[in-house]
């Protein structure tokens, strides 16, 4: 169980749009959206979740052009996100909304998530430590991962609201935007790679 714990942190503290996006809203917007758009966050990535352990994902993925269609999508998806942070300037950005995001903003971008799939994917098919029981060793992954999402979340929020009140130079904020859209890239290439070794 240790070894699914420090899975789970690792996985969930790396850069994605879900943690890039909830900085970029604390930096625009402050804590009150970001709490409303942490919600939406929430609620997506449990309902990915449970697409995933009800095999639901995989009947979906199963289809090749639609498979094909959902990766185009969130590829295509989330290099504009990234572009949109490396073009932002010198302004940290995150990742800039163009208006007031709210919890089905949060539902939406996971659902096209790649990385909350093969997050998901990862955790509840490894990491056996219930072997009486599939149903509570499921249950107590969801239990797991939803404590350790949750202070995540709400840590990325609190940096990008931190960040804006910072007076970096302009540099400093250039750089910052450039090594979060390679991180964005990163999340891109590994998805692709992925999905092209499954091929």
């Amino acid at each position: 169980m240790i070894n699914f714990i420090a899975s789970v942190f690792l996985l969930l503290i790396t850069p994605g749009p879900g943690v890039l996006s909830t900085a970029g809203v604390g930096a625009a917007y402050g804590r009150s959206i970001g709490i409303r758009y942490i919600t939406g966050l929430f609620i997506g990535t449990n309902l990915v979740a449970l697409a995933v352990v009800s095999g639901l994902a995989a009947v979906i993925f199963s289809i090749p052009w639609l498979r094909s269609v959902l990766l185009v999508a969130s590829a295509l998806y989330l290099l504009y996100l990234a572009f949109r942070i490396a073009s932002a300037g010198s302004r940290i950005a995150f990742i800039d909304a163009q208006k007031k995001p709210g919890v089905i903003n949060g539902i939406m971008l996971q659902a096209i998530n790649p990385k909350a799939y093969a997050v998901n994917t990862a955790l509840f098919s490894g990491f056996a430590f219930g072997a009486d029981s599939l149903l509570l060793e499921t249950a107590a992954k969801f239990i797991i991962i939803n404590a350790i999402w949750i202070p995540i979340h709400l840590l990325w929020l609190w940096c990008g609201i931190s960040l804006k009140r910072l007076a970096l130079t302009d540099h400093a904020q250039k750089l910052i935007n450039f090594a979060m859209a390679a991180a964005m890239l990163g999340v891109v290439i590994l998805a692709l790679y992925s999905a092209a070794s499954t091929i």
